[in-house]
């Protein structure tokens, strides 16, 4: 083909393209709203915001922090949960707003040493706990209302301020153990209540309480490690033969009581080392560390 012919078969192109730069530059630079939301979102929603038609929103289900209006201001949408990203700035609407009894604040709970930057998530309101009308004590209201959001047919509500009153309930039991003369033992036992539990250490079927005048056992307790918990140890320095046997943790408060016991298992040195005891099979079988405890939407 001739160059001449070339060149007038090309003109028209670079023609085409130089306007639909044009075109592109022509268009309004996207604005405040569009950088505030996320990349999702904008996936979603588009750059701009139609007429809205609330007809044609579709309801969202089990938003269990409430429900927000969209970006538009049109439609309704799950608000964020508790310890999800916000946004500080309640006219923006990149990461969402937070739901009902929940407010956005910069969480510094990170190392900010080692250059951690704080991000701002939903936090609650109020940090004190109640009693719901199921008879059960939540942390705070955003996990009463968490519940009752995802229970509707309960008609979950506050009973009362502060927690519920009731017997204690042993968290963490003491365990069995096995060992030889002339080591230290420590049985823990922890406890949840309100009011408060008071824990007794006893042995075998005896009402006799421990330490009594024993000076190679010994008792502690401590608040915690959740509130309205108490922790209790008891401690054997140098156990000896007559130390063998059961070991009993009471709890109890106004409302009732409650027991957990373990064994004190002596073993000769041939038997600790041995593979044939059942017993010490299955406590090999046992994690070096007890496992933490998941977190539940009430104590």
């Amino acid at each position: 083909m001739p160059r001449s012919a070339v060149a007038v078969l090309s003109l028209p192109l670079l023609l085409l393209l130089v306007r639909s730069l044009l075109q592109i530059s022509a268009r309004p630079s996207p604005g405040p709203d569009y950088l505030r939301r996320s990349w999702l979102r904008l996936l979603v929603e588009g750059e701009g915001c139609a007429p809205c038609q609330p007809e044609e929103c579709a309801a969202p289900l089990g938003c269990l922090a409430g429900r927000v209006r969209d970006t538009c201001g049109c439609c309704w949408e799950c608000a964020n949960l508790e310890g999800q990203l916000c946004d500080l700035d309640p006219s923006a609407h990149f990461y969402g707003h937070c739901g009902e009894q929940l407010e956005c604040r910069l969480d510094t709970g990170g190392d900010l040493s080692r250059g951690e930057v704080p991000e701002p998530v939903c936090a609650c309101r109020s940090q004190h706990p109640l009693c719901g009308s199921d008879g059960r004590t939540y942390a705070q209201i955003c996990r009463l209302q968490e519940v009752a959001l995802a229970r509707p047919d309960a008609n979950l509500t506050v009973a009362h301020q502060g927690p519920c009153e009731s017997e204690p309930q042993i968290v963490s039991h003491p365990y069995d153990i096995w060992t030889v003369m002339g080591q230290d033992v420590i049985f823990g036992c922890e406890v949840f209540a309100y009011p408060m539990a008071s824990i007794e250490w006893r042995k075998d079927g005896l009402d006799i309480q421990l330490p009594g005048d024993d000076p190679h056992i010994s008792v502690q307790f401590r608040g915690g490690p959740q509130r309205f918990e108490v922790t209790g140890w008891l401690q054997i320095q140098a156990v000896r033969l007559s130390d063998e046997g059961t070991y009993r943790c009471l709890a109890h408060n106004a409302r009732g009581q409650v027991e957990a016991q373990a064994s004190l298992t002596m073993l000769t040195p041939e038997q600790l080392n041995s593979t044939d005891i059942p017993q010490l099979r299955s406590m090999s079988a046992l994690p070096e560390e007890e496992p933490e405890s998941e977190e539940v939407e009430y104590y």
